[in-house]
């Protein structure tokens, strides 16, 4: 469906999309431009996404703030953070998320973006788009180049529209009920994802899930970060340190080898803080072969430790420090590879490449098909009826002193 076909059908559907806002959000959001109906669907034969009015839910900008002024902007389309507004180091309130004016730039007919969404069922890449459950083969989408199932398949979590549970002035649960076959995948799956924004300013996620069948279940946030104070900034002098002695070396299409290696000597060493883009230039192998910079998956010191600090990243243009917690075994650490300055984000910013780093808590990437393997036990994606699952992840912000 066209961007002019989609538009009148959400007016259609939501007469009150086209009364605009009084006010505005910090981060400077009409959320009027939120305010709509839809769904998507995929169309295997032609390839294309469509919007189905059938099933068209209705979508909206939630505002979470807390008691210094921070705000969180959520839409439950995708249940994406739209954006993040917190204090510099002159106590002036800035964005570091990079996102969109408006929904509709979300749509996949328009743009196929991850941007800030709640990833389902499985966030990262399985290998083949099939894995192996007591004997039995499941077999999904290759949504990813034609080798792997990635985020989900075609429709994943991050295109669909999340049902609101409950929205108060600090926090925002929402719910995605999977159907049997969703994208494939066995099982029927009721998921929750309960964002809260505290009073230290701290967004704090929990994800929970069941199902009626065994499934995997692989939950996580891909908000793009740019702690800068200034969206048309890129990254690459932000200082980065992760808590991991080892990552997971992936082949030619980040499928990981299945190698647990040491980042000791490597591009990949952030014990210590480092410029995020102090070793692109080096041109390494591995660097290359994902468009010039970072999509890997680090192997946390933390061991499940929701108290111990995973991931730490600072930036002194804005002095804003970001601290990332998380009970899961593994960071992806990707750094907008492929951005290219065609994109307008918020404000009409043209983000290019490097312009934000995601920080995604997960099970290492082909877990299904690993996690059998030496060192990956830690990562063992499966749920059963009788096995849920939970998933926590928190971003501290604070000023750097």
């Amino acid at each position: 469906m066209g961007s002019a076909a989609a538009v009148a059908l959400l007016c259609a559907c939501n007469p009150a999309a086209q009364t605009p806002a009084v006010e505005l959000t910090k981060s400077g959001i009409n959320p009027a431009d939120y305010d709509t109906c839809i769904a998507v669907t995929y169309d295997a034969e032609s390839r294309t996404f469509k919007a189905d009015e059938a099933n068209a839910k209705q979508v909206k900008l939630y505002t979470l703030t807390n008691k210094n002024g921070m705000e969180v902007c959520i839409t439950n389309f995708g249940g994406r953070i739209v954006s993040i507004m917190v204090p510099n180091k002159e106590g002036n309130l800035v964005d570091v998320a990079c996102g969109f004016d408006k929904v509709e730039n979300y749509f996949p007919w328009n743009f196929e973006t991850d941007f800030g969404c709640s990833v389902g069922r499985y966030a990262n890449r399985i290998n083949g788009g099939q894995y192996a459950y007591n004997g039995e083969t499941v077999t999904l989408d290759k949504n990813n180049n034609g080798v792997a199932s990635l985020h989900g398949g075609y429709t994943g979590w991050q295109y669909q529209v999340y049902d609101v549970v409950e929205s108060t002035d600090q926090s925002l649960t929402i719910k995605r009920v999977s159907p049997d076959g969703d994208n494939k995948f066995p099982g029927k799956v009721e998921a929750t994802v309960k964002f809260e924004l505290t009073d230290d300013n701290a967004i704090v996620i929990n994800y929970d899930g069941t199902t009626t069948a065994p499934t995997v279940l692989n939950m996580t946030n891909h908000t793009y970060f740019n702690l800068s104070g200034d969206l048309n900034n890129t990254i690459d002098e932000s200082l980065l340190t992760v808590n991991a002695d080892n990552y997971t070396p992936g082949d030619k299409n980040l499928i990981p080898t299945g190698e647990i290696k040491p980042v000791e000597g490597t591009v990949f060493d952030f014990r210590s803080p480092k410029a995020i883009g102090a070793d692109f230039a080096k041109n390494d192998p591995e660097m290359v072969s994902v468009g010039g910079g970072y999509d890997h998956n680090w192997c946390l010191n933390t061991k499940g430790n929701q108290d111990e600090v995973a991931v730490t990243m600072t930036d002194a243009r804005s002095g804003i420090k970001l601290e990332m917690y998380t009970n899961e075994p593994g960071v992806q650490v990707y750094t907008a590879n492929f951005q290219d300055g065609t994109r307008p984000g918020k404000g009409g910013i043209m983000y290019q490449k490097h312009c934000a780093v995601c920080l995604e808590s997960q099970k290492y990437p082909d877990s299904p098909n690993k996690c059998m393997m030496p060192g990956w036990e830690e990562s063992n994606p499966f749920i059963t009826p009788e096995k849920p699952y939970h998933s926590y992840c928190k971003y501290v912000f604070s000023v750097e002193k």
